[in-house]
């Protein structure tokens, strides 16, 4: 493999900076075209517990409806803990954080999932596979609902 990739490090580090902050619109108010947006008209998309999504449309689709419904309208942030690029491929690995929305007590409920981005250019992604335990994503919703209710109750 050439030492030198397609896309700079500093192009593909905007377009994930730009990914994140279009998450963090998207989870702000709910409209997910902006996000979808971002993938190009043949991505796909590996979530292991939902599916495969084929083409943005489909990305789109699924996304708007996932976040729509619980858990996922509770679900509105997802700050990054570590990235790395590997600018010779054009790939972002990173850890990302799905954080509930604060029961009402202050407390801070997420779970981590391990995500595979794809550039291709252009400020787009082809490619994007989210890993994660879904045990431990049930479990921690369990604890967000129960905080929830105590502080509801309190």
């Amino acid at each position: 493999m050439d030492d030198v990739g397609t896309w700079s490090r500093t192009e593909i580090e905007d377009a994930f900076a730009e990914y994140q902050r279009k998450a963090e619109d998207a989870g702000k108010t709910g409209d997910w075209r902006i996000w979808a947006d971002q993938f190009t008209d043949d991505a796909t998309y590996i979530e292991h517990h939902f599916g495969t999504f084929e083409g943005r449309d489909a990305i789109f689709d699924w996304i708007s409806s996932c976040m729509s419904d619980y858990p996922g309208r509770d679900m509105p942030e997802f700050p990054i803990e570590w990235y790395i690029i590997d600018d010779q491929r054009g790939w972002v690995v990173c850890q990302v954080w799905n954080r509930m929305r604060d029961p009402g007590d202050g407390s801070v409920h997420q779970e981590y999932n391990f995500t595979l981005l794809k550039y291709a250019g252009d400020n787009k992604w082809s490619y994007e596979e989210d890993i994660y335990n879904p045990m431990r994503f049930g479990a921690m919703v369990g604890e967000w609902e129960a905080a929830r209710k105590a502080a509801s109750s309190g």
